[in-house]
């Protein structure tokens, strides 16, 4: 005797309700995006209104060009010129690199020997 599963256990019925499903979530998708379509004139007419009165009121704070206590301070001259600078390479630094560069140069050529023996051309 075969059972017979409950009406709402069969694959098909769970697929649909999984379509279901997925429809709402593009449907509530669609509609934030469409909410976002008609909020973005008004939205970006804001953001100019806000970038011209900013500018608006910077214009007429009156302050005089040769104000100095709003002068940008040359920071290469500062008390912190040292830190920005790059450090200098070292004598050993640069003869261990040296060095180096030697023994890849030599192992390149022994490579090439090598293949240049072994396989033939």
């Amino acid at each position: 005797m075969a059972r017979r599963r409950a009406q709402s256990d069969t694959p098909l019925n769970l697929k649909q309700q999984e379509l279901a499903q997925l429809e709402s979530d593009l449907r509530k998708q669609m509609e934030d995006l469409q909410r976002m379509i008609e909020e973005a004139p008004r939205v970006a007419e804001e953001k100019t209104r806000r970038e011209r009165e900013d500018l608006l009121e910077r214009a007429s704070e009156g302050r005089n060009r040769l104000d100095v206590s709003i002068a940008l301070q040359d920071k290469r001259y500062g008390e912190y010129a040292a830190e920005n600078r790059r450090p200098r390479s070292l004598r050993k630094q640069r003869s261990e690199g040296r060095l180096l560069f030697i023994v890849l140069v030599i192992a390149l050529a022994l490579a090439i020997i090598w293949i240049t023996t072994h396989l033939h051309f």
